[in-house]
């Protein structure tokens, strides 16, 4: 399912996105656009999140993966490594509202910048506010990959790519037999 997800080069991917009106919450269309990602996400292996305009669609939406969101509280020690996948999230008109000060680097990579990787040097922890598909405001805290992957989506709905800030972008190694991606926002 490749041929959904918008390719570096298109136009869209370098707009600054849309704010999602009062009046789309709740919406057939809205909710339309959230399914659209979530499909396109679950269909790549190793995808962890995705915004709007990688799907073509220039709106101030990502989605993370659940399963993100469970190996930031494994690490933490929250879950158990067995327990059930948790849900994707949809953060509609999100904003950065709290940065650690402290940073680090993590290899990057992305699902409209496909077989190259980078290191980026991203916050610790972030802290977003954002409204669920239906208008109602919610705020989440996140370290290490969750964190790194809001500041990731926010840079798309800003036009911004990770290659952008990244150094040592490389080539994908890819092992004989498997095509597939890894780590990919």
């Amino acid at each position: 399912m490749e041929d959904t997800i918008v390719q570096v080069g298109d136009p869209v991917l370098r707009e600054k996105a849309k704010h999602v009106l009062k009046k789309e919450f709740g919406s057939h269309a809205l909710k339309a656009v959230i399914k659209h990602m979530n499909t396109a996400l679950d269909a790549e292996k190793y995808g962890v999140a995705i915004a709007a305009p990688q799907i073509g669609v220039s709106k101030r939406i990502f989605v993370v993966s659940g399963h993100a969101f469970d190996t930031e509280k494994k690490d933490a020690g929250k879950i158990e490594a067995d327990a059930p996948v948790s849900e994707d999230k949809a953060f509609i008109n999100p904003e950065i509202s709290r940065l650690s000060r402290k940073k680090k680097s993590m290899s990057e990579g992305c699902l409209s910048v496909r077989g190259k990787y980078g290191h980026v040097v991203r916050h610790e922890k972030a802290t977003v506010r954002a409204y669920d598909e239906n208008g109602k405001p919610f705020v989440h805290h996140g370290s290490g990959l969750v964190a790194h992957i809001f500041q990731h989506e926010v840079d798309h709905l800003d036009g911004i790519l990770y290659i952008d800030k990244a150094e040592g972008v490389e080539d994908e190694k890819i092992e004989e037999g498997d095509t597939d991606k890894k780590g990919n926002e």
